[in-house]
């Protein structure tokens, strides 16, 4: 037999989930519970039903002793048909109450899934991008659907459950005191085990359950991961590899947690049915001699058995709801701390709109480190933009090129100094109303599931369909998409897939096209287009950048000779600008990169 071996997660999974490896919070409970509120209404009929369903269910058993005692014992066919009328009537009732409850509960469980969906998406939206660089897909795609998954069950089923619970031990309690107080301190003898058996259950169910979800987010994790890269993996012919690992690393780390949370969760039902089993086994031997010795009556033991049955029976279900509060307390803590994760970068109190603007830009003795690392990115960058100029940017990788420009589209904050756009501080205006009037062209494209309408008309969705053919014809896209199977109406795929490198970067070029921005920043933009594509693109960008502000990030030497200014970047500062001519006179950093690097 082949041993198995016990499969350790990867440091990041441990260490980002020892944060939440305490005891239950209260205030977690409390602010998870606040996504409730609006709904209160609805909660206080759920409450009322379920008391009355719970109600009913715990007559029963007196019903049955009335009927054996008063009615059968006493021959009284009157009382018997009365009390068996009343128990179904009863059992009617509980179903009833139960059903509009359940219905009632499940409305409140899908809306509140739904506000705090919303929620998060709308702070996913607006956390900084350097959240993102740590915090990978996978961990966020666990967070916003197994988690908030979890506390829908939790809400739509476990929250009055718990209630009625504790609510039918209660009345199932009075109602045996009132039986024989005997037998009911004989049952009670049970509930010092009960209480030990809960506590440790509780403590290893605790960590358990934890241990579960950081294993779904790892699964998750490798899976985005492996998804997002698939043509890499089968470029390198890794496909085994990667299943070999997801196979005996990943998915065996997630089914280990899962089978040792449901051993612990398994230990705990067959203690309950053992107690629950010693005490009938005690009523019935003393009880039973107590109905021969005529003590007691055979309608009072035959209710005391079956108020037994009923008081370990919601002991078991709350033990099966501690299963879903461990697994919803595990859950609620990563989405409250995804919720609590701080938006670096903020708009003020007094933020103004940005008016129209003619686009020029000042960088005021600019610094810039991130804030988990105090090594200065940018130091002390002063620089003045006329509107309408094309500025470039070079540099050797790593120079802070791409930081600036990140600066300018308030992506982040100086550390020191501001930035300006038509004497405006960037912190002193609403980022929306900013960014709408820029553009960008990354190097790696991003389109949208849909169509290819649909992502060129992303940055100005009111534009007509003339605008769009305009915008796609002036940066050479049209040829291509009037060629695709359905024209612009061509479903892209989710990233673009279907298309190629150079037909994505034409249409994110029509995209800022049609946008109009007055600022365009075009990062790296023709660094991963054939020649052929580069040259339609070359002829499109004297239109693209006719009239606007632009930044220019480019390894190709064809990209930025045109430029009105050239930036030499290096280690953070700006040591060399000018025209590519004059930095060519010079000799110096821009010189020694165009022979090592820019000719073609």
């Amino acid at each position: 037999m082949t041993q198995q071996t016990t499969i350790v997660p990867p440091a990041y999974v441990t260490q980002s989930e020892e944060l939440y490896d305490k005891a239950i919070d209260p205030q977690v409970a409390k602010r998870l519970f606040g996504f409730l509120a609006p709904y209160t209404w609805k909660l206080i009929l759920s409450a009322v039903l379920m008391l009355g369903a719970t109600t009913s269910s715990v007559i029963g058993p007196y019903l049955v002793k009335v009927a054996i005692d008063d009615g059968l014992v006493a021959g009284n066919l009157t009382v018997l048909r009365n009390t068996v009328l009343i128990y179904l009537g009863a059992a009617i009732v509980r179903w009833a109450f139960i059903y509009i409850r359940v219905n009632v509960m499940a409305q409140v469980g899908q809306s509140v899934i739904y506000d705090m969906r919303k929620r998060l998406f709308e702070h996913l939206q607006n956390l900084s991008l350097s959240f993102y660089s740590r915090y990978s897909v996978g961990r966020v795609i666990t967070r916003v659907i197994n988690d908030v998954e979890t506390l829908r069950e939790f809400i739509t089923w476990a929250v009055l459950a718990i209630a009625r619970d504790l609510f039918a031990i209660l009345g199932i309690i009075v109602a045996m005191l009132a039986l024989n107080v005997k037998l009911s301190l004989l049952t009670f003898i049970t509930i010092p085990f009960m209480i030990l058996a809960t506590y440790i259950y509780r403590r290893t169910a605790r960590f358990a359950y934890r241990r579960v979800r950081a294993a779904v987010s790892w699964v998750n994790s490798v899976l985005a991961e492996n998804i997002n890269g698939v043509r890499v993996v089968q470029a390198f012919s890794r496909q085994g590899r990667n299943y070999d690992l997801f196979r005996d690393y990943t998915n065996r780390y997630h089914l280990q947690t899962a089978i040792h949370a449901a051993k612990v969760a398994a230990s705990f039902l067959p203690v309950v049915d053992v107690l629950g089993a010693l005490a009938t086994a005690a009523v019935i031997w003393i009880g039973g001699t107590a109905v021969l010795g005529e003590s007691i009556t055979a309608g009072v033991l035959v209710g005391f058995v079956l108020y037994i049955d009923r008081y370990f029976e919601p002991i078991r279900d709350l033990s099966r709801r501690f299963d879903t509060l461990q697994s919803t307390m595990a859950g609620g803590e990563r989405i409250l701390a995804l919720l609590d994760t701080e938006i670096e970068v903020r708009d003020a109190e007094n933020a103004k709109v940005l008016p129209s603007i003619s686009g020029g830009v000042r960088f005021e003795n600019v610094s810039f480190h991130y804030s988990d690392d105090p090594t200065l990115v940018l130091d002390q960058i002063d620089l003045d933009v006329r509107a309408g100029e094309t500025v470039a940017f070079v540099g050797e990788t790593g120079a802070g090129k791409t930081t600036i420009v990140k600066l300018l589209t308030r992506f982040h904050d100086p550390t020191d100094g501001c930035v300006r756009v038509d004497g405006f501080d960037l912190r002193t205006v609403t980022q929306q109303s900013l960014r709408k009037q820029m553009g960008m062209v990354l190097q790696d494209p991003f389109l949208f599931n849909g169509s290819v309408k649909e992502n060129i008309l992303f940055g100005r969705l009111k534009a007509s369909d003339e605008d769009v053919i305009s915008a796609a014809k002036a940066v050479g896209a049209h040829d291509f998409i009037i060629g695709l199977r359905n024209g612009y109406e061509t479903s892209v795929e989710e990233g673009g897939v279907l298309l190629s490198v150079g037909q994505r970067q034409l249409i994110s070029f029509a995209r800022a096209l049609l946008a109009d921005p007055r600022i365009l920043i075009l990062d790296e933009a023709t660094s991963s287009v054939d020649i052929q594509t580069e040259q339609i693109i070359q002829a499109a960008l004297a239109k693209l950048l006719k009239g606007r502000t632009s930044f220019v990030i480019a390894h190709r030497l064809s990209t930025i000779t045109s430029a009105d200014r050239i930036v030499v970047i290096h280690d953070g500062r700006i040591i060399e600008q000018g025209t590519h001519n004059e930095l060519l006179a010079k000799q110096g950093m821009y010189f020694e990169l165009y022979k090592t690097g820019f000719q073609e």
